[in-house]
């Protein structure tokens, strides 16, 4: 990879992503969710049902453990993604990157599972809460690493990391209540 690959040109940065923009790059691709960022309102919220209905496609064929590779994997290929596609954008953490989104919600589903609709809704709406609101230890974990490169790459995933966590806390005090 090439030092213009993770540092930003002195050109205005790109606000909203178009179809060509995500095509242009396979980092692009990955880190728009596969076109859900591209949404025109909350791409995040997007993001996280594309990546529910993904969940609920994928547990047809992988076991527990697949799955949990394929999160780790993802993490991997994620954080290269989206520091690619933020230093792309020359934005620091664009809204339209959502590949986030998807990693965590990934975990919250493979640790809750098996749960019927209404549970996968609870940690749905929980998990959107938690990473829209930012609270406490969401906040902290948004502040820690700005900026371009691998540290702003992986500052993109920590806060929602720490959401998904904060969401499964909540549903481990629901089910043991």
């Amino acid at each position: 990879m090439t030092a213009d690959t993770l540092h930003p040109p002195s050109s205005p940065p790109t606000r909203r992503p178009t179809l060509r923009f995500m095509l242009s790059h396979p980092a692009h691709w990955i880190a728009l969710g596969f076109g859900s960022g591209l949404a025109p309102v909350a791409p995040g919220t997007a993001g996280t049902l594309w990546a529910w209905l993904a969940y609920l496609v994928l547990q047809r064929w992988l076991d527990p453990l697949m799955i949990g590779a394929l999160i780790a994997a993802s993490f991997v290929i994620g954080w290269w993604a989206c520091t690619v596609t933020a230093a792309h954008m020359r934005v620091t953490d664009p809204g339209s990157i959502v590949w986030d989104e998807v990693i965590a919600f990934w975990i919250v589903l493979w640790l809750v599972m098996p749960a019927g609709f209404w549970g996968q809704c609870f940690a749905f709406v929980l998990f959107r809460l938690f990473d829209a609101i930012k609270p406490g230890p969401v906040a902290w974990a948004d502040g820690l690493f700005h900026g371009f490169g691998w540290r702003g790459g992986f500052g993109i995933i920590l806060d929602d990391l720490v959401a998904a966590f904060c969401t499964l806390l909540v549903i481990s005090a629901w089910r043991l209540w």
